[in-house]
Order: C-alpha cells, then sequence, then structure tokens
C-alpha cells in the first residue's frame, strides 16, 4: 500500500461512453487506481463529486487518448483532461488525502467512502494556497 509521503502521476480522463463521465486515476502500488466521476472534477474549494470506484488500470493507460471500439467495454472517445503529479498524504481503507500539481486540478483534495459500497465523495479541500 503507498504510504503517506510517496508520489507519483495523476491522470483524469474525459470519456465519453454511454454517458459522459470523467476518470481519475491515482499511481498506487503500481498500478492506476481509478474512480468514475460522473461530473466534471471540481475545482472550486469545498466543491463535493460523486466518484464510483472502478476496476486498476496499468500505468500505460494514463497516455490513453483514443476512441474504444463499439462493441468493447467502455466503448467511446478518451481524452486526457489533466494530468500531473500527486502527493500523497494519509491513505486508510475510508479515506485518502492528497495534493494535486496539475493543469487544472491544483491543491489539496480527499477521497472519502461511503459506508457498505464502491462510492466515494470527492472534495477539494478549501484553505490551499493554490485558492488565494
Amino acid at each position: 500500500m503507498a504510504e503517506a509521503g510517496s508520489s507519483g502521476i495523476f491522470v483524469v480522463q474525459r470519456h465519453q461512453a454511454r454517458h459522459l463521465h470523467y476518470d481519475l486515476r491515482l499511481e498506487m502500488d503500481g498500478v492506476l487506481k481509478s474512480w468514475a466521476v460522473p461530473k466534471e472534477p471540481p475545482l472550486e474549494p469545498g466543491v463535493k463529486r460523486l466518484a464510483v470506484e472502478v476496476e486498476d488500470h496499468p500505468l500505460e493507460y494514463a497516455n490513453f487518448e483514443g476512441v474504444i471500439p463499439e462493441g468493447m467495454y467502455g466503448a467511446g472517445r478518451v481524452e486526457i483532461w489533466d494530468r500531473g503529479t500527486y502527493q500523497l498524504k494519509h491513505r486508510s481503507m475510508d479515506k485518502i488525502e492528497f495534493s494535486l500539481n496539475g493543469e487544472k486540478m491544483r491543491g489539496d483534495y480527499v477521497l472519502i467512502r461511503f459506508k457498505r459500497n464502491k462510492n466515494w465523495l470527492l472534495i477539494k479541500r478549501k484553505g490551499n494556497k493554490s485558492d488565494e
């Protein structure tokens, strides 16, 4: 398990499949841990978004842009919406705190797991220097 203080890459892919969503991917444990975010990820402090945990992806997938053909899982257009690096601040089974350094997403974020399912809340934290 990735430990606090570790860093890695992150990517957010805009995925026009059956429904438009954004895939947040954090490099952890040698893979891209992934969450599907139905609405655009939060850029303003205090904004909360649903984030549904999905299967891990290989690190190479961080650079993927293109069209997944009809008939394949996830068929549709994939574009990189944002990317950069992140620093892990805390990670437990129910909470992941991290700081993003991307082109759009900058500052402190937290993922908080709902009880009893794979749904999480993605929240942009208030009080970041980058918010001023």
